[in-house]
């Protein structure tokens, strides 16, 4: 069986020919992330999100037609105010828990409607209504030819509750509806989610950076204000840009590669199998992780499948992205411990990588254990937290930076947007090692087992002492002194043997 009918729908990529292989889809971006500690939605966030994002065009590559990028895009805050008032002008009244997301659909009008149909029955089933569809408002000059070549239909859906629920069950029923729908519409190439959320609203397209808010007029709206933004210009390596492989993704942008990424993938795949959460049933949902497209999306994936499972973003990302832990038994039990237990279950996704990330309530940027990727941020004193993969994308005056830093080598920094709090590595592994009693877990549940690894029976039998005794006593002689030495003694078939 083909490898893209076990794949997410609508996320795959070109078929494996001649040089070119799926598997080798890898990105080298740039990005970066601006988050209110005080979780206060500003148009000025987004301002300076994209203006970030449009320095940062050198970061990516530009198709011969001198428009079509390799992608780049923006992840928002839920915009509440700016999308009630795109729902009233589309005639839809929205209840007080709503979420919109927006969707790139197929050209062709009965597969775009076949999917919003298919989109609606799925939200059915977990207790949701679609309540109605807007089309997305687009300015087409920004395209080049290989752009516009691939452009889908871009909808945006409005959908709510049809039964009382808060807002963690309606983010794990839109979860299931999509991914769902995905797999029901694993042949339609074209169809692909950029987001369904009640957290955060995502855009991206194959254009230059600075023609992303020309590309969407939505992102010029006045109303439209986010307590935080990531952004991200794509490269992408040794491949063809597409659509749907632009950043951010549901979660996260990245800048690096997952290097380990064959055996991520298919440890999940094999692996999943014992994954269990009360939450949802997995084994419906399977693959959990995108098999080919881009190492980011993969990594995506299994971060949204640990935060539906009912990790936060501070548990889950450690636990995928973790710093080096082989000294850490002797320094912090406790945290090493906490490493230990996961890593039964999970095998560390290792870079060079450096991921900014957005869960509705944390705002944060990791850097892997190797520490080759870029990520310095800053502190304003009106309390914006700033993250890029360099320096000189951000106009912040230096009588307003309160703190400022890089991130070494398996570092993270999160911004709390629930506490107003700003954490950095010793604070997030502070609140890891707190969870649960790992150390004690470890003790009581794990079974250590030693064995050599060739059977003593079967080796060799040591040489006796005496034999090496009298080797160690030879005299040893470099080549110009082995000559002198035969000459001297006269033997002529010690010579040859030394100049042998």
């Amino acid at each position: 069986m083909d490898r893209h009918d076990d794949n997410e729908g609508g996320e795959q990529g070109p078929q494996s020919t001649g040089l070119y292989d799926q598997r080798f889809e890898h990105d080298a971006c740039g990005f970066g992330l601006i988050a209110s500690l005080d979780a206060e939605p500003k148009r000025e966030l987004i301002d300076s999100g994209l203006t970030a994002l449009a320095r940062m065009a050198h970061r990516g590559a530009v198709g011969a037609d001198g428009k079509s990028g390799d992608g780049c895009g923006v992840l928002l805050s839920k915009p509440e105010k700016f999308l009630r008032q795109m729902a009233a002008e589309a005639g839809y009244r929205l209840g007080p828990i709503f979420a919109a997301g927006n969707i790139f659909l197929n050209r062709d009008p009965d597969l775009a409607a076949a999917a919003r149909e298919r989109l609606r029955l799925e939200c059915e089933r977990v207790e949701v209504r679609v309540v109605g569809w807007r089309d997305m408002p687009v300015d087409l000059s920004p395209l080049g030819d290989a752009a516009r070549a691939s452009l889908p239909d871009i909808q945006q859906v409005f959908v709510q509750p049809s039964v009382a629920m808060d807002q963690t069950s309606f983010q794990r029923a839109l979860f299931l509806a999509r991914r769902r729908c995905e797999m029901a519409l694993a042949s339609d190439r074209d169809f692909y989610v950029v987001s369904l959320s009640a957290q955060s609203l995502g855009y991206k397209a194959m254009v230059l950076p600075i023609n992303l808010p020309v590309f969407y007029p939505d992102l010029r709206h006045p109303l439209l204000a986010a307590s935080f933004i990531t952004f991200h210009q794509r490269f992408s390596t040794n491949t063809a840009p597409r659509w749907p492989l632009a950043q951010p993704f549901r979660y996260l942008a990245h800048n690096g590669e997952i290097n380990t990424i064959e055996g991520n993938r298919h440890w999940a795949e094999a692996r999943s199998a014992k994954w269990r959460t009360p939450a949802i049933d997995l084994r419906e949902l399977k693959p959990l992780v995108s098999l080919d497209g881009s190492d980011s999306m993969s990594l995506d994936n299994m971060l949204e499948v640990l935060l539906i499972g009912g990790m936060d973003l501070l548990h889950a990302m450690r636990v995928l992205i973790p710093p080096a832990t082989s000294a850490l038994e002797a320094q912090d039990p406790d945290l090493a411990a906490f490493y230990d237990y996961h890593a039964l279950s999970i095998d560390p996704w290792d870079g060079p990588a450096a991921i900014v990330l957005c869960d509705g309530r944390h705002a944060a940027c990791t850097a892997d254990r190797n520490g080759l990727r870029p990520a310095r941020w800053l502190l304003t004193a009106d309390r914006h937290l700033m993250v890029a993969s360099e320096t000189g994308v951000f106009d912040v005056p230096a009588d307003q930076i309160v703190r400022k830093g890089k991130l070494g080598p398996g570092e993270m920094i999160a911004a709390d947007l629930y506490s107003g709090e700003l954490l950095d590595s010793a604070a997030i592994d502070a609140v890891n090692r707190a969870r649960a009693p790992f150390k004690r877990w470890l003790k009581q549940g794990t079974r250590y087992l030693t064995s050599d690894l060739i059977d003593p029976a079967l080796a060799a039998e040591p040489f006796a002492r005496s034999p090496v005794a009298a080797s160690e006593a030879l005299p040893v002689y470099a080549r110009g002194a082995r000559r002198r030495v035969a000459g001297a003694c006269g033997d002529r078939a010690g010579s040859s043997r030394f100049d042998g």
